[in-house]
């Protein structure tokens, strides 16, 4: 379903976009993704909408039967990249789980702002951003999804998760679509 509103308060969820993921081999263009990405960070301030920065600083606690990666995680690995612009009225969330909502205060956080509408964008597509879409989904936010702010490591779960998932969590579009429903719904 194509992007058709935004809710007066609405927030801008950016997932996993640091150091060891958007250097991981991915299915688009990192360069890219990460342009876009920045493009939504600094329409979401100047319009003055909540920004939630995401990383992922390890595994879930608990019983996993995929074996660990190989190797330790350079020291950088959970830094959000600098394209990002990180400034202090930024939340940031970090998350064990690849839902955003799991353990962290990301749905207190939302609640205090007045927040009913989630727009979601970031790597990896059908890991990260899908998790963290069913779960905004399920609390009740209305869902935007913006498809070319995101990327999979994957070609193929990317294109599920864009073509059968999301039409059943929310919206869809551009990052241009995005820009310009925001400059018109948040003058």
């Amino acid at each position: 379903m194509a992007l058709s509103t935004l809710d007066p308060r609405t927030a801008l969820i950016v997932i996993d976009m640091q150091h060891g993921i958007v250097s991981l081999p991915c299915a688009h263009p990192m360069d890219t993704v990460i342009g876009h990405v920045a493009e939504l960070v600094q329409a979401f301030r100047q319009k003055h909408c909540p920004v939630v920065l995401v990383n992922v600083t390890g595994g879930a606690p608990g019983r996993n039967e995929q074996p660990p990666r190989s190797g330790s995680m350079p020291d950088d690995w959970a830094e959000l990249i600098p394209q990002l612009d990180q400034q202090a009225s930024d939340h940031t969330v970090s998350k064990r789980t690849w839902g955003a909502f799991m353990h962290t205060d990301l749905h207190d956080y939302l609640q205090q702002q007045g927040v009913t509408q989630v727009v979601i964008a970031g790597v990896a597509t059908s890991i990260g951003v899908e998790s963290t879409a069913r779960q905004a989904y399920e609390l009740g936010y209305n869902v935007s999804l913006v498809t070319d702010a995101m990327t999979d490591l994957n070609r193929d779960a990317h294109e599920n998760s864009v073509a059968r998932v999301f039409p059943r969590l929310g919206e869809g579009g551009s990052t241009r679509d995005m820009i310009d429903l925001l400059g018109r719904t948040h003058g």
